[in-house]
């Protein structure tokens, strides 16, 4: 294996522990356990001296040190710029390589630090919910360029069946609605509603006259803090109802997508990548559902994120197999 090969298989895996990292921030909530960036309370790390926590007091009244959540989000941000920093590495290699940019690494400089960015807005505008929701767009978004690189320095995986065309429709289909609820998740999360409802399948008792649309996804504009959300119970109630029935869409058309796949494919690569598509999305649902039943805990809450990204990457990578054989029709 080359050492070309070796980074990318290197950030692939370590934009996987950033996503979990940053999921466990997020939950634990530590969004705003440093107040201001790229450092904390003015330091390069978490202040422990008296005099250091004393002057992140002075300089941060209204936002008492919390040194767990500020150590929280400091190693994910530690994390997050090693990746930037393996991104940039990624970036030179393949320019190196190839001696002109190629699409897919350009592509991972750009979103890296526009990614940057949107971390540093999630704090400094106190994780307003669209930061906060595209914050983990492109996170995912990062991580699924990565699958397909890594995809494209590793040929041998690339499947040759040109009749899986037919299913190329189905494909994109799947990935727009998996992409869909993602984002719905993202915009629970952010603003608190994952346990707006308690019952199950939908909601309690009287949940349909209490529905508060134009509230749910009014950007509330305005407020210098977000943490633990502004919005009423009747909204919040509202997004989380609209993620279940998501669920309930995104669990029919990527189900009905992996069967297709899986009875349409002939190599057992693509049969293989059909079976983790059903079973990805199985343990999504029965991750949701357990985050219901159980009251969120931290670590299945942690693991319905990573899995998640988990079954957008691989309903995108099945796209991407799907979409090579055009070439190789012709």
């Amino acid at each position: 294996m080359t050492l070309h090969k070796k980074l990318v298989t290197l950030t692939l895996c370590w934009t996987m522990l950033v996503i979990i990292l940053g999921a466990y921030t997020r939950l634990t909530d530590a969004g705003l356990g440093c107040p201001d960036w790229p450092g904390c309370y003015g330091f390069l790390k978490v202040p422990a001296h008296p005099e250091k926590v004393l002057m992140a007091a002075e300089r941060f009244p209204e936002r008492p040190l919390e040194t767990h959540k500020a150590w929280n989000e400091m190693v994910h941000r530690y994390l997050a710029g090693a990746l930037g920093l393996l991104i940039a590495a990624l970036f030179i290699s393949s320019v190196w390589q190839h001696r002109r940019l190629t699409i897919i690494p350009t592509a991972l400089i750009i979103l890296v630090c526009f990614q940057a960015l949107l971390g540093a807005l999630t704090v400094t505008m106190g994780l307003f919910p669209l930061v906060v929701m595209a914050h983990l767009l492109f996170g995912f978004g990062i991580f699924c360029l990565l699958a397909l690189y890594w995809l494209k320095v590793h040929p041998h995986w690339l499947s040759r069946e040109p009749q899986l065309l037919r299913l190329k429709p189905l494909a994109i289909l799947a990935a727009i609605v998996v992409l869909m609820q993602i984002a719905l998740g993202g915009w629970t999360a952010a603003n608190y509603a994952a346990l707006a409802c308690l019952d199950l399948p939908l909601c309690e008792a009287g949940w349909s006259n209490r529905l508060a649309f134009a509230e749910a996804f009014d950007l509330h504009l305005g407020h210098g803090d977000y943490e633990y959300g502004v919005m009423s119970q009747d909204a919040r109630a509202t997004i989380h109802v609209l993620h279940r029935i998501g669920a309930l869409i995104t669990f029919s058309v990527v189900a009905f997508y992996a069967w297709r796949l899986f009875k349409i494919a002939q190599s057992s690569l693509m049969q293989r990548l059909a079976l983790a598509i059903g079973a990805t999305l199985l343990l999504q649902f029965t991750l949701g559902v357990l985050n219901i039943v159980l009251h969120l805990p931290l670590a299945n809450a942690v693991a319905h994120n990573f899995v998640g990204a988990s079954l957008l990457m691989f309903v995108v990578v099945s796209v991407y197999q799907i979409n090579q054989q055009q070439g190789r029709e012709r």
